[in-house]
């Protein structure tokens, strides 16, 4: 069964989107991705060192859609300097939002970052904007030229789960943008949900870094995305309040 998912004009056939951030070593991240099937991979830019025998870059295939991050962006200005630098760089037109003030939680900050995506959308750039799932924030960021929308799961590294499964899904069935689940996502089987729920994908970083054996984690959550999708094309069932028998409980006996 054909089922793609097209963000700015690219066809992709993996729905997990991943990072590169706290890996042993950074040769780990060509076998991660091939153990995850993941066609997407953010980067910091503030990670990319071309003078660096181990330019993190120099690690993802070439077949790869690289998605530069603007992590350590605090201002609307500041994620725009970095998405500049990052195409300049070569790293292509993607770019993931990520305006963060509050360093206890950090917690997206949407106005900032509304005004980042107006800014860089209309200058050609494929712009997935980090976000706190806000209906009118996501709103404004499709109406700025938003590709997607990356709504939060629970704080970035926490490995907490769909904290805010309820907002997420409203985002699903209102946007009509892909909603793609960032941050938070600890376990395949939250993976799966979110798929479950509607959503195109899910990037996730730390949960496959940092466990105890990334590529076999990496695979768990190849196979965990794509159930979950497979599940929502197939339509759950119906929840009841009450039993629902499988076999008629009256005939032969009476």
């Amino acid at each position: 069964m054909q089922d793609p998912l097209v963000i700015g004009g690219v066809t992709l056939t993996s729905r997990l989107f991943i990072g590169t951030g706290k890996y042993s070593r950074n040769t780990l991240i060509p076998e991660v991705i091939a153990r995850s099937g993941s066609q997407v991979i953010t980067v910091a830019l503030r990670r990319v060192d071309p003078e660096s025998k181990d330019n993190i870059v120099t690690h993802i295939p070439s077949h790869m859609t690289l998605l530069p991050n603007t992590s350590g962006a605090r201002t609307a200005e500041e994620a725009v300097r970095i998405a500049r630098l990052a195409k300049s760089a070569g790293l292509g037109n993607w770019v993931k939002i990520e305006v963060i003030n509050d360093q206890k939680y950090l917690l997206p900050d949407n106005t900032e970052t509304i005004r980042a995506t107006e800014i860089l959308a209309a200058e050609g750039f494929v712009v997935l904007p980090y976000m706190s799932p806000d209906l009118s924030a996501a709103l404004r960021l499709k109406a700025a030229g938003a590709a997607a929308v990356m709504p939060l799961g629970a704080p970035i590294g926490s490995n907490r789960g769909l904290q805010t499964k309820e907002l997420i899904r409203i985002l699903i069935a209102e946007t009509g943008l892909p909603i793609i689940v960032d941050a938070g996502i600890g376990r395949p089987s939250e993976a799966a949900e979110a798929m479950e729920m509607g959503a195109s994908a899910v990037l996730l970083n730390t949960a496959i870094a940092t466990a105890r054996d990334p590529l076999l984690m990496a695979e768990a959550f190849r196979e965990a995305v794509s159930a979950g999708r497979n599940a929502f094309l197939a339509g759950l069932g119906p929840v009841e309040e009450t039993a629902a028998a499988s076999s008629p409980l009256t005939g032969f006996l009476a």
